[in-house]
This record gives structure tokens, sequence and C-alpha cells, in this order.
């Protein structure tokens, strides 16, 4: 046999390389494309192909740009590896790759991420990505004079751009469809849909928040009605992670998972839209005055948070984590990741659960003087690894998926395991209950759970989150909320929990939280915005404690 290596030219190794990408490191994209057209017609077989064809030819001036003859291969082994790995999980979690996605890769922790590597993984990206990299390296490639390689460089690009121009002309009109009534398609074009995210997040916007935020609510103060109150305010806003309002009991979900919520007096707000579909946009969304319907991500992100204005107002704000960080809600304010904590029988495999949100809280308290707001954020059901959320206790929903690949499981596994994890939840915010409940006598106490974003579990064939607003499924959108009021906070804050439990039956959305949070805690400034806040209708006039004991907050 005859193993002699082929000689081919650089532009013959681009188009062999390109092909092979469309091929393999495309199905989500071409499924897309196909799915509402007949495979027997020749207008529609014709314009995949033209398809094909545009894509190929403007990959090629890309890298035909790009490459020489001592880089060529580097940098098609690394589109070649990328495109299918891309494509992996694309097509097993049916995410789209656009920058809103990447930089949610980009801020997850490594626990997190690591959570998406599995032997299956692996293989396929070996079989189908490192080995055809590695095969670039057979052919040899033929020599030219550098003035010869440019000319002939030259003619294969422009040739490639009139084959893009002949290829699109005949079949405009359907490609004008597709890209102005489906444009989320264009996420799924691998690479490079992966490459322009990375660089639209590396040079579109700036890479972090500046350095000085502007200020928001410049004019918070406590209202003239806390000179009146016995005894300085505890509050507790947790921030749920990946919970899903349809798996929540409280919501008329068939299985018991709020068991302990149901007997904790809680108000429950039934129909509740997130600002978007990852903690990387939900987070700093729903603690901006701004929100979804006038969103701008740039703006919000520039701009200091509702604990910015609290802390202003006089209260003394904390920020406990057991997830990725605050994204920039807490600048500047006392933080506490508690993620890595060594705390025993809280934190197996070096990962905690998320009881260790309350692990110190009594030293927070003794170091605390006047009103104190806590945020607790959550890990939640952050998947795919659901089963990790909770302790085996919680493992009442048989039986689970505890396979971090969720397409190595069944439906029901897969909803079993996350169930679990929310079943878990509420026992973390019955113990938060709890432990405000224990403190009643030196302070109100409050507690305000809702979640940042909620779960695709398969149905649609979507997998996880992060899908773009637009096209979110409503099981990524609708989140779970609630609130608990010991006694003493809703006769020192004048709240009806009868008129609230009614008003909470209609719509609200995370856009409501800023106002709807300073407006419960009685906080003057020309920012808040009192048709936004939830808690408006029901609340009276405060009446003076009847021993006369008053609380100034300092």
């Amino acid at each position: 046999m005859n193993w002699r290596r082929p000689h081919l030219s650089l532009e013959v190794l681009i188009v062999l390389a390109t092909v092979y990408v469309l091929a393999v490191a495309n199905g989500p994209f071409w499924r897309a494309v196909i799915a509402d057209r007949d495979l027997t017609s020749v207008r529609d077989l014709g314009f995949m192909a033209a398809l094909a064809v545009l894509i190929g030819a403007l990959y090629f001036v890309a890298l035909g740009l790009l490459a020489t003859r001592w880089t060529v291969r580097p940098l098609l082994a690394l589109w070649v590896v990328v495109g299918v790995q891309a494509a992996y999980y694309m097509d097993r979690y049916a995410i789209y790759l656009d920058r809103a996605m990447v930089r949610n890769i980009l801020a997850t922790h490594y626990d997190e991420a690591s959570e998406l590597f599995s032997l299956n993984m692996v293989g396929h990206v070996l079989l189908w990505g490192v080995l055809p990299a590695a095969a670039l390296w057979w052919p040899q490639l033929r020599s030219r004079t550098w003035q010869r390689a440019l000319g002939v460089r030259l003619a294969w690009v422009l040739g490639a751009m009139t084959l893009a121009v002949a290829a699109i002309l005949p079949v405009f009109a359907d490609f004008a469809s597709l890209m102005r009534n489906h444009k989320e398609v264009r996420h799924l074009i691998t690479p490079g849909n992966a490459l322009t995210a990375l660089a639209g997040n590396a040079w579109g916007r700036r890479p972090g928040p500046p350095a000085a935020r502007t200020v928001v609510g410049a004019d918070a103060k406590m209202a003239p009605a806390w000179a009146q109150r016995a005894r300085p305010t505890l509050f507790v806003w947790v921030v749920g992670e990946t919970a899903r309002a349809q798996n929540f009991s409280l919501n008329g979900y068939e299985r018991e998972t709020n068991p302990q919520l149901a007997g904790r007096d809680v108000v429950n707000f039934p129909h509740v839209t997130a600002c978007g579909t990852s903690t990387e946009v939900s987070l700093p969304c729903m603690f901006s005055p701004f929100g979804r319907r006038d969103y701008d991500e740039d703006r919000i992100r520039s701009h200091q948070s509702l604990l910015h204005v609290l802390a202003r107002a006089g209260f003394q704000v904390q920020w406990r984590d057991n997830q990725s960080g605050c994204k920039g809600v807490c600048d500047g304010l006392p933080m506490t990741q508690l993620s890595k904590s060594q705390v025993e029988g809280l934190c197996p495999e070096g990962q905690c659960l998320d009881e260790v949100l309350l692990h110190g809280m009594d030293r927070v308290l003794a170091d605390a003087h006047g009103n104190l707001f806590v945020v607790m954020h959550q890990l939640g059901s952050h998947g795919p690894a659901y089963y990790r959320r909770y302790p085996a206790t919680f493992r009442r929903f048989t039986p689970a998926c505890e396979k971090d690949d969720l397409r190595l499981c069944t439906a029901a596994e897969i909803r079993n395991a996350y169930d679990n994890s929310l079943l878990y939840t509420d026992h973390v915010l019955g113990r938060v209950i709890d432990f405000l409940k224990a403190r009643q006598d030196r302070y109100d106490t409050a507690m305000l759970y809702v979640s940042d974003h909620g779960e695709s579990l398969g149905e649609g064939g979507l997998y996880l989150h992060g899908v773009p607003y637009r096209l979110a499924p409503e099981v990524q959108l609708r989140v779970p909320m609630l609130v608990w009021l010991s006694p003493a906070f809703r006769q020192a804050f004048g709240v009806d929990t009868t008129c609230l439990r009614r008003e909470a039956q209609r719509p609200v959305s995370h856009d409501h939280l800023f106002h709807s949070v300073l407006g419960l805690l009685d906080v003057t400034t020309a920012t808040y915005d009192r048709s936004h806040d939830i808690f408006a209708p029901c609340r009276t006039p405060v009446t003076p404690p009847a021993d006369g004991a008053q609380f100034k907050s300092p």
C-alpha cells in the first residue's frame, strides 16, 4: 500500500476543512433550516445548497485572509475542534451560542463548568474534532514564491466572494425571509457563532463595570415613619437559582415540592416573569430600576443597584453567595463567598449545599448595629447536575438522574432529580424563615424569595436555560416568588396580608422588585415608582407602638 503524503495547495486544505465543519458541526443549524421545508422540493433543496455554498464561501474568505503557510494548520485545527465542541453542546442542550450564552459560559465557576464535561463529550470531540484536526498535518503543502502565493490567494478569495454572491442571488427572497423571521438561526452557524460571540464580548462592550458606577437614588433616606418603629429591621432576600414556577406545588404542581413553605404562612406570587434566561442577565436586571421594560444592558451594568440605594438610606447591606458572585450588583458592599467553605456536613466534594448560607448568620447579627438587609444567593437547582444540589435525605422522587449528561437519562429521571432540588430549596427557605422567627424579639423580620430564571427539562428538545429572551419558552421565564412577613413587621410597616394575597394573583415581573422593596421598607427617593410597587395597594399608615418606644436608624 502506498502511504505517500499527498500534495495539496493551502487553499484546497481550507476548502476541505470548511466542507467538513459544515457537514459535521452544523447539525443544529441544518435542522433549524429544514424544519418547515419539503426535502422533496427542488426549490427547498436548492435553497439549502445555496446556503451551504454561501456559508462555505464566507468561511473561506475569512480563513483565506488570515492563513499563511505556517499558520494554516493550527488555525484550521482550532476551527474544527471549536466547531465540533460547540455543536456537541448545542445539539444536546438545544442552546443558541450568542453573546449572552458565551458570557454565561465565561462567568461560570469551574465546579459548575466541570459538570458539563463527560466521557461521552471527550470521546465525541476526540473522534470528530481532534482526529480530523490532526489529519490536517498529513498532506504536504505545495511551495510557491510569495508573489505567486499572493496572486493565487487573491484569486481564490475573489472567486469565493463571487461564488457567495452567485449562490445567494437566486434564493435571496427565501434567505431574507429566513433572516427576518428566524434571526436566531445565525447563532447556530458553527464555529462562526462561538468566535464572533467571543469577539463581541471581548471588544463589543466594556469587559467589566466602570470604575465608578452612576449613582442611583442619591436622595434616598428613611421615611419619617421610621422614627415610630420600636426595633431595627432584619430583611433577607433569597435569590433563587434556576427554579421554575411550574414545578412549585404552591403554584398547583401535582407533586409536593413545597411542604415546608406550605405551612409557614407565606404569600405566594404565582405569575412572575423573569428579566432574562440566565443569571448573567437576570441578576443585574432584577436589582436595577430600569428592568426589562427599558432594557439596556450597558445602562444597567453602569449604574448602582437597589443595594446601593438601601445602603445610602441607612441599611447595613451584606451579600452572602453560594454561587458565581453578584455580577456587579454588590460592588463596593460587604460580600461573603461561601461556595468553597469547609463546613462539615454541608460542603461535600468541595461544593457547598445552600444551607451554608445560614452558617455564621448569628455572627453577622452580633456584629450588626441597626437595620440589616441580607441577600442570600443560592446554588439552587443549577444544572445539569441537579442531583448534586441536595443531600441524600432529599432523594424523594426516584429514580433520579445522577449523571452530568442529561441525554443519558430519561425525562422522568431528569424531572425527579430537578424536583428533589426544589424540595431541598423548600427546606432551605423553611430554615431561613425559622431563623427569622427565632429573632423576632430583637428585629422586625421578613424574607423575600424569587428565582433569577427558570429551566428547560427537555420540553421541545430544550435543556438548561439561556435561550435568547424573545425565543425563550415559558418554563425559562416564569419563576417562583414568595414573601414571608413576621407579625411585628406587618404591624410596623402597615402591611395588610389579606390584601397582599389578593394582589399577588396579578401578573408581575422582576421589573417590580426594585420599587417594591423600596416601598415595603419605607425608603423615600425620587427614583421610586409607586406604579411598580406590588406592596403599595396593601400598605396603611403606621400606628406608633403602644409602649412609645422608638428606633432610629443610624
